[in-house]
């Protein structure tokens, strides 16, 4: 890439992407310094990037890092906006992107791009297993699995490459255009990195904002806030419902997924309560995989064959275990109400909830209708401990109770669970009050319960 030699570039953030930027980038020429704020002993992957050559400077920001002379700074999607290197990069117009901007720069591949504020990643693995099955020759990456960018410069033009994308990584990109693109579903999420809804959905729909009509948007009929911001897009425009017969993409009639092409001609492709997940949303991010599979080449079978057999992504409504006729199952990916509500509404058997964790200020109401109707017992933990018990008791849940780790949390949650019930961790929280993250978290509720089985009764 000659756009990128002698050129000098910051990037700022080690952790995965910021390796790979920075040894791709020094590949082509560039001159690189990689700036992380962590002390030296905790950053990531410096010691390769030092090897290389590539200046690395950590514990902090100094104040001659961005200058007139930098052409491009490529920041890690989490660090905000408001740290010092980004605001002086803006101020002296120097471009800020993100990893995900450089790996389409790359990419001779078409690019497939799914985001939402919740299942993109059940649904961009869907896609892949879809894809697979179907021999349509194509790569995962992006939010989940390896870095975009990694994967970008191997690929070719007749390759997929399928991409999970966070609105945080979405925010940094300029010319970033998707083949097929998909917003899942928009509910307030990351406003603290974000500060307003609106933000948020801006950095969002710029998955459609540099689409032509030769590309394909993928869009849920169901929920209006995307379908609002969806009015001017440029893309051919397919659509997803499990409550209406849409004119081109998937939907559910009569217990029935069928999908239409934009002939108008219907296809069957399955029974909905065959599909292996539970829960309406499942049945949407399966419908939104079926749509993406179909444009980019997938046949009936492959669809069918894999969303009858998919066990679902670790930390998503994943099945734990069943223990003396009560089923378990983690879903710490749920970091906030609507995720929490959606695995809540999943079941129809009586639930034990656990949940809680990072306060961020949310007084939870909207959980008031999913507690009344679905939880028999709840135990909370985490900072949101208290208000999520007084939430509970306004719901009339008779069973509350607190508690100070997981461990713990499942312990109780098995000792007032009867067979036929579910004990579900849902915990509309972040993580890091208590465990670095989700998947932390979710796994030590793994844990905890695989313990009880050979705990003496």
């Amino acid at each position: 890439m000659d756009m990128y030699k002698d050129k000098q570039v910051v990037v700022l953030g080690l952790a995965k992407s910021g390796v790979a930027v920075a040894k791709q980038l020094h590949r082509f020429g560039a001159t690189v310094i990689v700036n992380d704020q962590k002390p030296r002993e905790e950053a990531y992957g410096y010691e390769e990037l030092e090897a290389l050559g590539i200046k690395v400077i950590t514990d902090g920001h100094p104040d001659d890092l961005i200058h007139e002379g930098i052409s491009l700074v490529v920041k890690n999607p989490g660090i905000p906006y408001e740290v010092k290197p980004i605001q002086q990069a803006l101020t002296f117009s120097i471009p800020v992107i993100t990893e995900v901007e450089l790996a389409y720069r790359l990419s001779r591949a078409p690019l497939i791009g799914i985001t939402g504020s919740n299942g993109k990643t059940t649904t961009t693995t869907l896609v892949g297993l879809i894809l697979h099955a179907a021999s349509v020759d194509s790569v995962v990456g992006g939010n989940i699995g390896t870095v975009l960018c990694s994967l970008a410069e191997e690929m070719e033009k007749d390759q997929y490459l399928v991409a999970e994308l966070s609105s945080f990584q979405l925010m940094g990109t300029q010319t970033f255009k998707p083949h097929i693109a998909t917003i899942l579903n928009l509910y307030p999420a990351h406003l603290d990195y974000h500060h307003s809804m609106e933000e948020y959905t801006k950095a969002k729909c710029k998955i459609f904002a540099n689409q032509t009509e030769e590309d394909y948007a993928v869009i849920p009929y169901d929920h209006e806030r995307v379908i609002n911001v969806c009015k001017n897009i440029r893309a051919k425009a397919y659509y997803f419902s499990i409550r209406h017969e849409v004119d081109r993409g998937a939907y559910v009639r009569d217990g029935m997924i069928c999908y239409k092409d934009e002939t108008g001609d219907e296809e069957i492709i399955m029974k909905a309560s065959k599909l292996s997940l539970p829960g309406e949303f499942n049945l949407e991010n399966a419908l939104a995989a079926i749509v993406i599979s179909k444009l980019a080449g997938a046949d009936n079978d492959s669809i069918k064959h894999v969303l009858q057999s998919f066990s679902g992504v670790e930390h998503r409504l994943e099945f734990v275990d069943t223990l003396v006729g009560v089923k378990y199952y983690n879903n710490s990916k749920a970091t906030n109400p609507e995720a929490a509500i959606r695995g809540i509404e999943a079941f129809k058997e009586p639930l034990v909830l656990i949940a809680g964790g990072l306060d961020r200020g949310i007084d939870f109401m909207e959980m008031l209708e999913s507690f009344n109707k679905h939880v028999k017992a709840i135990i909370t933990f985490g900072q949101t401990s208290t208000v999520l018990q007084k939430r509970a008791e306004e719901a009339g849940i008779e069973l509350r109770f607190a508690v100070d780790t997981v461990d713990s949390a499942v312990q109780k949650a098995a000792s007032v669970a009867e067979a036929g019930d579910v004990v579900l961790l849902s915990p509309a929280c972040a993580s890091w009050d208590m465990f670095p993250s989700y998947e932390v978290r979710g796994s030590m509720f793994k844990d905890s319960v695989h313990k009880l089985r050979n705990k003496p009764r």
